[in-house]
């Protein structure tokens, strides 16, 4: 039955990748709504290689949606296997998702357990502003067990320069306001979205925070090294496209990784 799953579920993911239609940087633009985690990265890194085989048994598959996406029906992504989503909430301290409200609260409705992300502008405003602007428009967190923390994502900028002209000190000072005033704030460390890559050129692979929950990206069959100061990922975001709206991500774990995830 475990590989039954593992192929069947490679085969839908595979066919997902084949048959998307990747964007360009010309078509992202300036627009928020365009902006989502992993749009960069994958215009930056680019595909690597097909998704990895994992059953249900392994590892449970989530997903991350944006107002990329429009209204998702989540009736039918929990029909496709939908265990938990990441739902963009908010990104620098001027835009929030139109879609946010049907996406975060339908995904709840649902029976998924779902958390709130924010892309992040370091150039824009500092840290703190941003966690409290985030905090105010959907990313909180609450000990129900069927809430994640917050999620910061950090990628390359789509609006100007890769680091958003922050040395590597400035820009982990940066991540560590926005992360100091979120656990203040909600008693939990937020999540961090990153790519190795962009991780290693724009922090210069800073190893100090360990603390917090890693969702990493990386669109290959294999998840390869992850940034300094990890031991493991959380989350991984392995393709943008498969069996469920949005980005695929598998969980470091089922049912117990889920929970503790989620309560902390």
């Amino acid at each position: 039955m475990k590989r039954r799953l593992l192929l069947r579920w490679s085969a839908v993911l595979v066919a997902g990748i084949a048959g998307a239609s990747f964007a360009t940087p010309a078509e992202a633009g300036p627009n928020p709504e365009d902006n989502y985690a992993g749009s960069q990265i994958e215009k930056h890194e680019g595909v690597l290689g097909l998704p990895i085989g994992y059953s249900t048994d392994d590892q449970y598959l989530g997903h991350d949606v944006s107002g990329h996406q429009g209204p998702v029906d989540w009736a039918a992504a929990v029909g496709a296997g939908a265990k938990f989503v990441y739902v963009k909430a908010t990104e620098g301290t001027t835009f929030v998702s139109k879609q946010f409200s049907q996406q975060y609260n339908g995904s709840y409705d649902a029976g998924i357990v779902r958390g709130a992300y924010h892309f992040g502008l370091p150039d824009v405003s500092d840290g703190a502003s941003q966690a409290n602007y985030f905090l105010a428009h959907g990313g909180g967190w609450s000990g129900d067990g069927r809430t994640l923390p917050g999620a910061l994502d950090m990628e390359y900028n789509p609006y100007g320069d890769t680091c958003y002209g922050k040395d590597a000190a400035g820009m982990v000072a940066w991540i560590r306001s926005f992360s100091d005033t979120y656990r203040a704030r909600t008693g939990r460390l937020p999540t961090i979205y990153t790519s190795t890559s962009w991780w290693k050129r724009c922090t210069g692979n800073d190893p100090s925070f360990g603390g917090n929950p890693l969702w990493i990206a990386r669109y290959n069959s294999q998840i390869g090294e992850l940034p300094a100061g990890w031991r493991e990922q959380a989350i991984w975001q392995f393709a943008d496209a498969g069996a469920l709206p949005g980005d695929q991500n598998w969980l470091n774990g089922t049912q117990a990784a889920l929970r503790n995830l989620a309560f902390g």
